[in-house]
């Protein structure tokens, strides 16, 4: 790996490091909400029990951890470049009485996994983070057994997803955000049609099929919308730094006016879709 990617590769642990405590503070909300975009990771994988499943940059456990309950006799292993949010994950396992399940710090480009080792093997918006998407394509393909299934979830575009949107444009409009380089690790970095598609075939991935997934962010008030970011989101803490005081309050009213404008029978309903991509291993 070049010192360029190393570079980002580190950045990214150190946030998620960072970022844990956020993260498992508010698991049961983030179950919640992505619970579509896994079930429908896991529909696609075809897993069936007694199959030994890799999740790779899974957090706090998840899919993972579902797939584990459903697999009574099969085995579950999840990856994450963050020890802290493994340790989050263990916990998580442990509360649940989940026992056919491990956990494994690592790099996605470079899996310390034997060939054709899994029957199933999931990334759940781990892609956009990844320094190098084609290299963790591989990576997630090599340690596939022939005919098994690799599934990924990315986010769509950024006009579908005003989780992100409400308040992400709200801090451009006061703070000069630099626009990141090109290709450059970020939420919508994969949301480009047909890329991740074009990925998983230069992977040696075959079959690929891609499917849209939409769903809510549920909060109960727009403050909690306002706190759940400011605690998880990195590009949202990044920015909000840029901030002066006097910027940071007109941010915030703003952010809290939009977010309430989205109410829907007394709750923020903000809109997720992403993209759910699958294809097999030859």
């Amino acid at each position: 790996m070049s010192g360029h990617l190393d570079q980002i590769r580190d950045q990214q642990k150190e946030t998620w490091d960072r970022f844990s405590a956020g993260w498992k503070t508010w698991d049961e909300l983030v179950l919640r909400w992505l619970s579509p975009f896994a079930t429908a990771m896991i529909r696609h994988a075809a897993i069936e029990d007694g199959d030994r499943v890799l999740d790779v940059a899974a957090g706090t456990g998840e899919p993972g951890l579902t797939v584990a309950t459903a697999i009574p006799n099969g085995h579950v292993t999840v990856t994450d470049l963050s020890d802290r949010m493994l340790e989050a994950a263990a916990d998580n396992a442990r509360r649940r009485g989940i026992t056919n399940f491990e956990t494994k710090a690592c790099d996605a480009g470079a899996l310390p996994f034997d060939d054709a080792t899994f029957d199933a093997v999931l990334c759940r918006f781990g892609f956009m983070f990844f320094p190098d998407v084609a290299t963790a394509a591989r990576q997630l393909t090599r340690v596939a057994k022939p005919g098994a299934h690799v599934c990924a979830a990315v986010w769509g575009a950024p006009e579908r997803n005003a989780w992100a949107t409400t308040i992400m444009t709200t801090i451009a409009r006061h703070v000069d955000m630099p626009k990141p380089p090109e290709g450059a690790p970020g939420l919508f970095r994969c949301a480009a049609p047909g890329m991740m598609a074009a990925a998983f075939t230069d992977a040696g991935l075959r079959d690929i099929h891609e499917e849209d997934v939409t769903t809510v962010m549920v909060h109960d008030t727009p403050e909690a919308y306002w706190t759940f970011m400011i605690e998880i989101a990195a590009p949202v803490v990044a920015g909000l730094a840029k901030a002066d005081d006097g910027a940071r309050a007109r941010i915030k009213t703003d952010v809290l006016q939009l977010a309430s404008q989205s109410m829907r029978a007394g709750k923020v309903e903000l809109r997720s879709t992403a993209t759910v991509i699958a294809g097999t291993r030859a």
